[in-house]
């Protein structure tokens, strides 16, 4: 597939050096993938200088929030690689985004080379020490003009990425289980990746910030019992030495790094249970210990171990083990096989071809 390269993303490239503090998601790559669609069909992909877009005031993505994406990441640990993880699942799980939103689903072979494209022209700039990565966010808005309510039948489709060093710079987390808001409800766009789901728990994390944590957990709409998910992340909890986790249904997003650790938790041996989490057992489990570790877990963060859980009224759960064996042999497990130091059992990794420029 041809790629339309706009010399002046080249010359971005040659001019462009990293800063010594990169953060999380701070510093950006300064070439950018788009590819727009209109009359029914997509257009070329197009390798540009990274820098602002032009939106008609009207874009249905400012006034009715038709807009999705995706969280990956490319590794170049010890100058290996550079390496994509799964990401056939990212270009599936962005198109069944796509449908719940009413937006043109993108061709997988668009997405993908779009994603290769600015992975490899990148490549300089990959942090190769272990945990760190090129973070990648695929993403797509409306932009048809006019006021009308109806779905845009014109959207731009872009790719940028951010080196990135780690998400969380704690230890491990305070989460706030969050009984007043809900983040999404049966039938809803709770399975989505898109920002309304995101806008809609940062009321929950200012409150949750004040009071001392740093996430929340979500509960589900109707009976606030059943654990759903984190803001942001998945949920795993370790009881009598059995890994459990929420089951998937359309209020949860169906995590990559949720599936992949399930399959790898698996290959090394631990029994791993999908089903409905309610809440006060787990507390409960905590209390006596059968609990011995909770954590959270996706594509920026990884793995990231609970310390504690409390709610609104004071009352805090303690958890005996925050950075317990089996969240770290998972994550360890996971990151080998991200950056190329293990054994690609599944299939899972990618090499992504270097472009000189």
């Amino acid at each position: 597939m041809t790629v339309n390269v706009d010399p002046k993303a080249i010359e971005a490239l040659n001019n462009f050096k990293l800063p010594d503090d990169i953060g999380f998601g701070r510093t950006m790559v300064p070439i950018m993938a788009t590819c727009d669609y209109e009359n029914g069909k997509w257009g070329e992909i197009k390798l540009l200088p990274y820098g602002p877009l032009q939106l008609d005031p009207t874009a249905k993505v400012l006034h009715y929030g038709q807009e999705i994406f995706e969280g990956m990441k490319a590794y170049h640990f010890e100058g290996n690689g550079p390496y994509l993880f799964r990401a056939d699942q990212n270009a599936k799980r962005f198109n069944e985004s796509a449908k719940r939103m009413a937006m043109a689903e993108i061709p997988e072979e668009i997405y993908l080379e779009a994603v290769r494209t600015v992975v490899g022209y990148s490549n300089d700039f990959i942090p190769v020490q272990t945990g760190e990565s090129l973070y990648i966010r695929p993403f797509m808005i409306s932009t048809e003009e006019h006021l009308g309510i109806k779905p845009s039948e014109k959207f731009k489709f872009l790719v940028i990425a951010s080196p990135s060093g780690a998400y969380f710079t704690t230890g491990y987390l305070k989460v706030l289980i969050e009984k007043e808001y809900i983040r999404a409800c049966p039938g809803g766009m709770g399975a989505a990746k898109t920002g309304g789901n995101y806008a809609g728990s940062l009321v929950s994390a200012q409150k949750a910030k004040s009071l001392g944590f740093q996430q929340t957990l979500w509960l589900d709409a109707l009976e606030k019992t059943y654990i759903e998910e984190m803001s942001g992340m998945n949920f795993f909890s370790v009881i009598n030495g059995k890994l459990h986790t929420p089951e998937i249904q359309d209020t949860i997003l169906d995590g990559i790094t949720r599936n992949s650790l399930i399959q790898l938790a698996k290959d090394l041996g631990y029994e791993v249970v999908e089903e409905k989490m309610n809440i006060n057992d787990l507390l409960k489990a905590i209390e006596d210990g059968s609990c011995s570790e909770c954590f959270a877990c996706g594509t920026a963060a990884i793995i990231t171990p609970i310390g504690m859980l409390g709610n609104m009224e004071g009352k805090e759960w303690n958890i005996s083990n925050p950075e317990g064996p089996v969240a770290k042999k998972l994550r360890e497990t996971l990151l080998s096989l991200q950056e190329g130091r293990i054994e690609d059992q599944h299939g899972w990794r990618e090499t992504v071809k270097v472009i000189c420029h």
